[in-house]
This record gives C-alpha cells, sequence and structure tokens, in this order.
C-alpha cells in the first residue's frame, strides 16, 4: 500500500508488532536456513517433544520471527507476503543471495495494482521496488526498496536508524541531493552542509517535502 491514511490523532497505548510465526515442517532445517540468512538467533527453547520456540529478529528489525513445534496449525509453507524493508534493494538482494537463497529479479511497478515491470524503478521511487525469495518450506518473504515514507506513516518528531548500513544509506541520498543543491547555487561550496544534511534527512524520513 502506498496511499496515507488520515486518521484522528488520539492517545492510545502502544501496541508494537513483536513477532510473526511462521508455520514449518523441520524446525531445524529452519533454523540453519535463517542463521544462514545473518538473521539473529534470540531463543531455542523446547518443552518435552510437543513444543519448541525458535526466533529469529531479521538485521536492523524492530520485529522478530517464531516457528517451532506446537505453536500453530498452519499448513507448513503457507505463510506469504512477509514484507521485509530494505534502502538499498539491490545490495540487499546481492547480500541474500551471497548466503544462500534464491531471489527472484528485481522487479517495479507503475503503482499499486499496476503489472510488473522488470528491474529496478527507473526513478527510485519509494515503495515501488521489490524481489521475492521463500524458505525451504515455501514460506514467501518480500522485498520492498522504501527510502522516502509517505506523510503519516512515521512520527514526525522522530527520526530513527536501526543500522550503520541503514544511516549511510540516507547519508548517501542526502550527499548526491546536496549535490543537486550547489549545482544550483553556483558550484559554491556549502559551509552549513552539516544543517543541510540534517534537515534533508529528517525530512525524508517524516515524509516532508525536503530541501532544495
Amino acid at each position: 500500500m502506498t496511499s496515507a491514511t488520515n486518521t484522528a490523532k488520539v492517545q492510545t497505548v502502544d501496541m508494537k508488532l513483536e513477532v510473526v510465526v511462521i508455520p514449518v515442517s523441520d524446525v531445524d532445517r529452519a533454523k540453519r536456513f535463517y542463521d544462514g540468512l545473518g538473521w539473529r538467533l534470540d531463543a531455542d527453547f523446547a518443552v518435552g517433544e510437543t513444543f519448541r520456540v525458535v526466533q529469529f529478529t531479521p538485521p536492523g528489525s524492530p520485529s522478530s520471527i517464531h516457528f517451532g513445534t506446537g505453536l500453530t496449525s498452519a499448513a507448513p509453507g503457507s505463510a506469504s507476503g512477509l514484507y521485509l524493508v530494505v534502502s538499498e534493494i539491490e545490495a540487499a538482494r546481492a547480500e541474500l543471495i551471497g548466503r544462500g537463497a534464491d531471489v527472484s529479479e528485481i522487479i517495479h511497478r507503475a503503482g499499486p495494482g499496476q503489472p510488473p515491470v522488470s528491474g529496478r524503478d527507473p526513478e527510485r521511487r519509494s515503495y515501488r521496488s521489490y524481489a521475492s525469495f521463500s524458505d525451504p518450506d515455501g514460506n514467501g518473504w518480500l522485498l520492498q526498496e522504501v527510502t522516502e515514507r509517505l506523510p503519516g506513516r512515521v512520527d514526525a518528531d522522530i527520526t530513527t536508524f536501526t543500522s550503520s548500513t541503514e544511516l549511510a544509506a540516507a547519508l548517501r541520498r542526502a550527499a548526491a541531493a546536496h549535490g543537486e543543491h550547489e549545482k544550483r547555487t553556483g558550484g559554491k561550496h556549502d559551509e552549513n552542509w552539516p544543517d543541510w544534511y540534517a534537515d534533508y534527512i529528517v525530512k525524508e524520513q517524516a515524509g516532508k517535502p525536503l530541501p532544495s
């Protein structure tokens, strides 16, 4: 989804998505797969032969996955459309392939419901570029490139990065935009570039109009 939803701002209790349960047929095989992707192993608890829970967290993610024994009645491999948001889809795809995942080619869509087109979105617009892969049971994951959030999708008063890689990608985008800014101002060196970078990064994450 790419359209912002307008809702009245009311004070509510925080409800943070913590875990998604995925159904697998072979717990140890799934554990080897997700460990091979470089995801963090948080737990592997067993109680007898009827219950076992394994928790992994993708790099930079605030949410985790659970799989194991006695967790769900869903058929193994029936989970699909599990989104992994990345800031550099080509780099993310290359890393996953290097770790043994069978990742699809990158495609993009002109808009919601539009047919897929080969390759990353030529304008690098957020929410438009995708690639997919599955775990050994067939649970489907979807990479989605997001560099700029739509208005209303994040708290405008908070700017956060969950990894140095994500922050570095934001700095590269700010550097490229600032280069164009200096061209428009006659090529003169901008001594206040740190302020410009900071303003750009904060506004990009909050979905606000970017400085020019």
